[in-house]
């Protein structure tokens, strides 16, 4: 629990007062690099503080030169902050409509090209990909954890179509990734972090082009994430048969 509060102190004081400071040069130059990068080297210091390590395999795949839409499996309220500050290119992510309507914040997250996003209403929705289609096609990677929420048990959900939508409409290659561990160290509905180690491993970027069908990519994507969690977490014989299904 110290270690909880120890990460979350340094939130509190830190993050406000990066804001305080770079929040004006953003607004005035229109520039969010500098807030950006304090805000994810904040997030990913308040994991360590907190006894989280990070292992990562597969950085060497991705081109930072390229546009990408990277596809996460999500079973932790630490998963964003963890992830995030490890994507090697500056990305945009999907977030609450509400949060908008802050004058100063909505602000913010619209020259940091963010998307909003409305999960109740299948209309906001297809708007929403249409913008994070606009997004990815001004050279920012999309981050989206394809559950549409977090596991309980660590094993995966059902996948959203809508980032398979944006696959397709884009072009823009996907990278699936697996975050193994963050279900052990603070599963859902507990508040207190537990020491550990978490792995994320980046997966060899996919080609939508190379798909017939938005299915038989989310077919693929969930089978390569799916083969990154521990062995008792896996569904091997569910990613089997939609493997088989697309040929």
């Amino acid at each position: 629990m110290i270690r909880t509060v120890m990460m979350l102190a340094f939130w509190g004081i830190t993050l406000p007062v990066a804001a305080l400071v770079l929040l004006p040069w953003t607004l005035v130059t229109g520039d969010v690099r500098a807030l950006y990068h304090t805000c994810m080297w904040g997030a990913l210091t308040g994991i360590r503080l907190a006894g989280v390590r990070v292992e990562t395999i597969g950085m060497e795949k991705i081109d930072p030169a390229r546009t990408y839409i990277f596809m996460s499996n999500h079973a932790s309220n630490i998963d964003p902050p963890l992830l995030l500050p490890l994507i090697p290119q500056r990305t945009s992510v999907m977030a609450k409509r509400e949060l908008f309507r802050y004058p100063l914040l909505g602000t913010v997250m619209r020259m940091g090209a963010l998307v909003p996003v409305n999960r109740g209403d299948r209309e906001a929705g297809i708007a929403a990909v249409q913008v994070a289609t606009k997004v990815v096609r001004q050279g920012i990677s999309m981050t989206i954890f394809v559950e549409g929420k977090r596991s309980f048990d660590g094993k995966l959900l059902p996948f959203k179509k809508g980032p398979f939508y944006l696959a397709m409409e884009s072009g823009a290659p996907v990278v699936p990734i697996t975050i193994a561990g963050t279900h052990s160290i603070m599963p859902k509905r507990r508040f207190r972090i537990k020491p550990g180690w978490v792995r994320v491993i980046f997966h060899d970027p996919i080609e939508p082009a190379n798909f017939e069908s938005r299915e038989c990519l989310m077919e693929k994507v969930r089978r390569v994430i799916d083969s990154g969690l521990p062995r008792e977490l896996q569904q091997t014989a569910e990613t089997k048969a939609g493997a088989e299904s697309c040929g």
